[in-house]
């Protein structure tokens, strides 16, 4: 497993420039916006716009902080985003706008390349043990308050705010997270397709 400390996390502009991200894990190690098979990060959004286009991706959001988004530009009407909705999957190369509901926000977002991989992301609140998908590999948790997480098969860690753990072979481990019941972390499973047809 590896520890991914909140202060090693990569800054970069956005695609389109309207803003910046910070880059949680990419895989390939190092690859750029224009080749991952799959790149989990975070951005601040502090004004309505457009989201930045990546043909062939999927892509999944959730709100970390903030009253929430509006997204338009996605099926028949608009949908609407906060921290109590479950992540919200769309097609990452369609022409999507978003609108804030009242102020910034921190948004969790996974990108998945089409026809190579794609992810189960979930809120993990309170105490919880659960089961990782099999054929995730890996998984990644990110931890949105202070918590202490174990993997079947690997010591017990400790993660600060916006640390993450990165766990290579991960399918059907069990995952342990603990911090007390105002606690928060998000997991996000990454599945190779040929795994899940």
């Amino acid at each position: 497993m590896r520890i991914l400390r909140a202060s090693d996390h990569r800054a970069m502009p956005w695609k389109n420039g309207g803003g910046s991200t910070t880059e949680i894990a990419v895989a390939p190690d190092g690859a750029g916006i224009d080749a991952f098979d799959w790149r989990i990060s975070m951005a601040v959004v502090a004004a309505d716009g457009p989201f930045s286009e990546f043909p062939g991706v999927e892509r999944t959001l959730s709100i970390l902080d903030g009253a929430g988004l509006v997204l338009r530009g996605i099926g028949a009407g608009p949908v609407r985003l906060d921290r109590t909705t479950p992540p919200f999957a769309f097609p990452a190369d369609a022409a999507v706008s978003a609108s804030l509901i009242d102020g910034p926000i921190t948004d969790l977002n996974v990108m998945t390349r089409r026809g190579r991989f794609r992810d189960r992301t979930r809120r993990i609140a309170d105490d919880a043990a659960l089961e990782i998908a099999d054929g995730a590999a890996p998984a990644l948790l990110l931890a949105a308050t202070p918590c202490r997480a174990a993997v079947d098969g690997f010591p017990a860690v400790d993660l600060g705010r916006l640390d993450a753990l990165l766990i290579p072979a991960a399918g059907g481990r069990r995952l342990t997270v603990g911090g007390g019941s105002a606690g928060e972390a998000w997991l996000v499973e990454l599945l190779a397709e040929s795994s899940v047809r």
